[in-house]
């Protein structure tokens, strides 16, 4: 079997390489990939010549779906993504199946058996109905296990500060903060992509490197300069909120959902 990866962490992309031949010695990995752009390119002359796809969904330059805007592809998808909000699209993209990161060996496997299934009884994958009713199941489940509040100092003392108390979270010359719907601004100790793990994605967006914005603080958008957006915010923050051109499309689906 011929595998191209698409994915834009080379470590992560190397350790996949490294289990689907322990997995099986007869599989050959064609072609790492790192981008939307260079997928498309690659893709557009070489995509006959693979069997299946592994592939993440938020690259570098954008999400993976955007690929498909540009080629037409029947090729079998394997997606491996940290986020399973994303789940729904995957499946209309002759998604085969959906591994959550952090993935390991059997999962893997897993999904590779799925996948020889599928092709010797001619059988479909999941469908997006029933998928959907997977995530309403399991999301009901993973909200209410979603951080509920951070310890913060406050007066030489620690506080628990509710996250339905916070508008955002900024990153700012290496420290966390977030900031209340009071104007409060508290250190925290933890990154933002650990933050960004913890709280509830319906209610919270990474909006770019130093900004994880909450849905209902949010007035407004504007538009900004090539494609790119502004988020406004109450309490609004010293640095603005800008949305890339490759994310805005995806962020103003998350506002309306």
């Amino acid at each position: 079997m011929k595998i191209v990866i698409i994915e834009d962490e080379p470590k992560i992309a190397e350790n996949l390489k490294l289990i689907l031949i322990e997995i099986d010695s007869s599989i050959s990995v064609i072609k790492i990939l790192s981008s939307v752009k260079s997928s498309i390119e690659w893709l557009r002359v070489n995509q006959s010549s693979c069997d299946l796809l592994f592939m993440d969904i938020n690259l570098t330059d954008g999400l993976s779906f955007e690929i498909f805007n540009q080629i037409e592809s029947n090729t079998p998808i394997i997606f491996v993504t940290a986020y399973d909000k994303y789940a729904l699209d995957a499946f209309k993209v002759n998604g085969v199946d959906y591994i959550l990161k952090p993935f390991d060996k059997t999962k893997i496997k897993q999904s590779l058996k799925k996948l020889k299934t599928i092709t010797q009884t001619g059988s479909k994958p999941l469908s997006v109905e029933s998928l959907q009713y997977l995530l309403e199941i399991v999301g009901s489940k993973t909200i209410t296990n979603k951080r509920k509040s951070y310890l913060v100092y406050s007066q030489d003392k620690l506080i628990p500060l509710p996250v339905d108390d916070i508008c955002w979270f900024n990153k700012s010359n290496q420290i966390t903060y977030a900031c209340t719907s009071s104007n409060k601004k508290y250190i925290i100790e933890d990154t933002l992509d650990k933050i960004q793990n913890e709280v509830s994605s319906l209610k919270f967006y990474r909006a770019n490197r130093q900004f994880i914005v909450r849905k209902s603080a949010i007035d407004n958008i504007a538009m900004y300069f090539n494609g790119r957006l502004i988020v406004n915010i109450s309490p609004k923050p010293e640095e603005k909120i800008i949305i890339s051109k490759a994310k805005s499309r995806d962020f103003k689906n998350w506002l309306v959902n």
